[in-house]
């Protein structure tokens, strides 16, 4: 069964890794550019992020400081990751969203297509991470 791709967005932040890595690995810092969560670095740590639809259970799978911090989200097999790599001073950031469905399924929290949701948060992770290179900036 053909599932929908990953939505990959790579960017380059003109600050150190270190400030980068503090602003994905951290609950304040999550908070002001994602979503209220009660997140910590810590392998196999089960979190919340309060979403618009109410709060979304998450668990830490992977830290590697300052390079990579990936975990999963909500119900729907999702899982997040921030690979983090250090240039000439400045960091390259990509964010990866996986774990989609087939295109035509029905999210039950959202009750809209699988196709529909990954647009949506396509869209939306660009202006999260626009609003994540404010915070590091």
């Amino acid at each position: 069964m053909e599932k929908l791709s990953d939505i990959k967005k790579t960017v380059i932040f003109n600050a150190p890794i270190e400030k980068v890595w503090n602003a994905v690995s951290t609950s304040e810092a999550i908070a002001e550019w994602f979503m209220p969560n009660d997140f910590q670095p810590i392998e196999g740590h089960e979190f919340h992020l309060q979403s618009p639809f109410g709060p979304s259970p998450c668990k830490v799978i992977a830290v590697d400081p300052p390079n990579r911090l990936e975990f999963t989200w909500d119900t729907e097999g999702w899982f997040v990751t921030f690979n983090l790599k250090e240039v000439e001073g400045k960091t390259e950031f990509t964010l990866i969203h996986g774990g989609w469905k087939h295109p035509e399924e029905i999210l039950p929290k959202a009750n809209v297509k699988s196709s529909d949701v990954r647009d949506k948060m396509d869209y939306g992770w660009t202006g999260i991470v626009d609003k994540l290179r404010k915070v590091v900036e």
